[in-house]
């Protein structure tokens, strides 16, 4: 078949000096290295299932999904199936297809070659993310968080602006300038991840800032971005 098997060490028995840890995760990193024509997540139910307990077949909006996984429940099965949504989405962000299906079957990796309806499939959707933006969007982690309102988080979704003062209303962590930094709505949900050009005390001095006020506000001369848009990915 050409498959290469991705065998992450027990939770149990790791070190945790050399843990890696998010099987999930270690697994998009191979798929998109080595670019494969698709990743495999295996588990123990048919794939993703909805609030009605049936299998979605293909998924095309995986924030929708994963907004669902994350919601309060009893259900402890649905973490680890975030887990793999979130590494789909890693993986079809570099052009590699993902299917999420049951392990239990043994003919399973021979239906999906042979394109049968099974588990649930995730397809690489608009252009392919750049190496240098998935580097900042899932290799980098996030120093702090800079809180923006919501005139700013529109304009950021539509993937052409940068964040500039005005639009912000807080910062949360410590870091500095070059550091990567989550952006984040007032309601806590996660717009995208960029390298910020400020630190954090800087960016704190900028909240809400216009143009005009950017060099009293420093007490220098400085820029008035703060996170550009060619260093920030979003969703």
């Amino acid at each position: 078949l050409g498959a290469i098997p991705i065998i992450n060490e027990n939770d149990t028995v790791a070190v945790e000096e050399i843990k890696f840890g998010d099987n999930d995760q270690l697994a998009a990193m191979v798929a998109t290295l080595v670019g494969a024509d698709l990743l495999v997540l295996l588990t123990d139910v048919e794939g993703v299932l909805d609030h009605q307990g049936k299998r979605l077949p293909l998924v095309s909006e995986v924030d929708e999904v994963l907004a669902f996984l994350r919601a309060p429940t009893d259900d402890v099965g649905l973490g680890g199936m975030a887990s793999k949504v979130e590494a789909a989405r890693r993986a079809t962000l570099r052009g590699v297809p993902v299917a999420i299906a049951d392990a239990r079957d043994p003919e399973l990796l021979g239906k999906l070659l042979a394109g049968d309806d099974v588990g649930t499939l995730f397809l690489p959707k608009g252009a392919k993310l750049a190496s240098r933006k998935h580097w900042i969007a899932y290799t980098l982690r996030p120093k702090g968080d800079v809180i923006v309102d919501a005139g700013a988080a529109d304009a950021l979704r539509g993937g052409k602006a940068s964040l500039l003062p005005a639009g912000v209303l807080g910062v949360r962590g410590d870091f500095e300038p070059g550091d990567a930094v989550r952006l984040v709505s007032n309601e806590g949900l996660e717009i995208g991840r960029g390298l910020a050009r400020y630190g954090t005390v800087d960016v704190a001095r900028l909240a809400g800032a216009k143009s005009d006020q950017i060099d009293a506000r420093l007490g220098r001369p400085g820029s008035g971005v703060i996170v550009h848009r060619d260093d920030l990915v979003v969703g």
